[in-house]
């Protein structure tokens, strides 16, 4: 914007300067020959004034006059004097051949040429003629001058009127700039809390600056309004999950226990009453299952954080492998977990990101796989890394970025586990890493599988822990 309007400021200078120029350009040349050609009569008019004229019963006679060569040595002239009959009775020494005599002003080569008629004193005929001329060279050197000064003026004012429109432009674009700059830091930091610059001057830029603070203003009353009914969202999901825990509890109780007593009986008819229970039962601890892992994610969403204490990761890794184990089939699973990793977190919350990746990994490779577990400490940056890896048929890229979103499902056939999964198992695994201080990633594995990859901070408080497991 600033090299526009520097660049309209230069052009629209230009075009004025350009037809200034030519104005006062032609009007300066033009006056520059009229003098010389008044010079030119001035002189010729003068040099006729000096020659004697003699009447005679029969025609008048010019005497010579000998002051020609004095006349014309000053300015490099050139004169001569006619007879009436046009025949050259006086010329200076060095005199240029002009021509017969033609009253008036000629052009005759690089020569201006002025011609005066003498005429009797007492008759007033026509006496003779006098020819005066002087090269007109100086006169279109100067005119040439004068362009050339006038050429380098239009550029001059031209390279002026850039640079202050420039900082004209720098100057008023300047508020503009602020205001960029501050929309860019609150673009970048997602603060609509901030103010906007006010600029000194009540201008159009001030009216834009307080119609963007006032946008801001709606904009950070909607986003808090729409927090605040979010966070109430939050707690309720929280509040709600937490409750039907408990009367889910009490169904599964009930049902194990009809169950049981179902299976103790043994009477006739008591098949079907067992596989309906039984298939209440599944039912309801899927929803037990459901609810716990709504629970978890809606306590991470309403910031609601576990009591945090120092665990060993190792350990609780070796508990999830061992937890998966049953449901692996002939899958292998490999552990690398030999030493002790110290982690500020929450044990049960842990065990279960740990034991959905695994889970996960079951889930979706065929029979016969191998599925790699292992820990890898770095002092030196302080955190941890858990891989969980495979040697299935792995994770499209374009699917990399959506899986631990909530309820995406990923089916293949791959997929062994019987009936559709919640969608919520890598979901709570990118929540139990950040409410950790951490974070999960998914990548390519060497064997062309997928690679889980979640990094935690070590502890920073030693404590005393019990060995780990070690491979399954």
């Amino acid at each position: 914007m600033r090299w526009r309007l520097a660049a309209a400021s230069a052009a629209l200078t230009l075009a004025i300067l350009v037809i200034f120029a030519a104005v006062i350009g032609h009007l300066a040349s033009q006056r520059i020959r009229d003098d010389f050609n008044r010079e030119l009569k001035g002189a010729v008019r003068t040099l006729a004034d000096e020659v004697r004229i003699e009447d005679t019963p029969t025609n008048s006679l010019i005497t010579k006059s000998p002051f020609l060569d004095d006349y014309v040595l000053p300015n490099d002239a050139t004169a001569r004097i006619f007879d009436a009959n046009g025949v050259l009775i006086n010329a200076n020494s060095d005199a240029i051949d002009l021509g017969p005599p033609e009253p008036g002003i000629q052009q005759i080569g690089n020569l201006r040429v002025a011609t005066a008629v003498l005429r009797s004193p007492s008759t007033g005929r026509v006496a003779g003629y006098v020819q005066y001329a002087r090269s007109n060279e100086h006169v279109d050197s100067t005119i040439e001058r004068l362009w050339l000064l006038v050429a380098a003026g239009v550029l001059g004012g031209t390279l002026l009127a850039s640079l202050a429109g420039l900082a004209i432009a720098d100057r008023a674009m300047r508020p503009i700039a602020s205001l960029t700059q501050t929309a860019r830091e609150i673009a970048a930091t997602r603060d609509p809390s901030r103010r906007m610059p006010t600029p000194a001057t009540e201008d159009e830029v001030g009216e834009l600056a307080q119609t963007l603070e006032q946008m801001l203003r709606s904009l950070d009353s909607a986003r808090a309004e729409r927090e605040s009914a979010m966070q109430k969202q939050r707690d309720f999901v929280a509040d709600a999950s937490h409750e039907l825990r408990t009367p889910l509890t009490s169904v599964l109780a009930n049902l194990e226990l009809l169950q049981a007593s179902l299976d103790t009986e043994q009477a006739p008819g008591t098949t079907e009453e067992s596989e309906m229970v039984g298939s209440a039962l599944r039912s309801s601890r899927r929803m037990s299952r459901l609810v716990a892992d709504l629970l978890l994610l809606a306590r991470a969403d309403a910031g609601r954080i576990s009591r945090h204490r120092p665990v060993d990761l190792a350990e609780i890794a070796g508990n999830a492998a061992v937890e998966a184990a049953p449901v692996a089939g002939d899958r292998r699973l490999e552990i690398d977990n030999g030493k002790p990793v110290l982690v500020d977190g929450s044990p049960d919350e842990l065990h279960r990101m740990v034991l959905n990746l695994l889970e996960n990994a079951v889930r979706h490779t065929p029979e016969g796989t191998t599925v790699e577990l292992g820990l890898k400490s770095d002092e030196d940056r302080g955190e941890v890394t858990l891989e969980v890896i495979d040697n299935g048929p792995g994770i499209p890229a374009e699917a990399r970025s959506l899986i631990f979103d909530r309820f995406v499902r990923g089916t293949g056939p791959a997929d062994t586990k019987p009936g559709p999964g919640t969608g919520l198992g890598l979901a709570i695994v990118r929540a139990v890493a950040r409410s950790h201080g951490g974070d999960v990633s998914v990548d390519e594995a060497p064997s062309g599988g997928a690679l889980f990859r979640v990094t935690l901070p070590l502890a920073k408080s030693e404590v005393e822990v019990t060995p780990s497991l070690g491979p399954l």
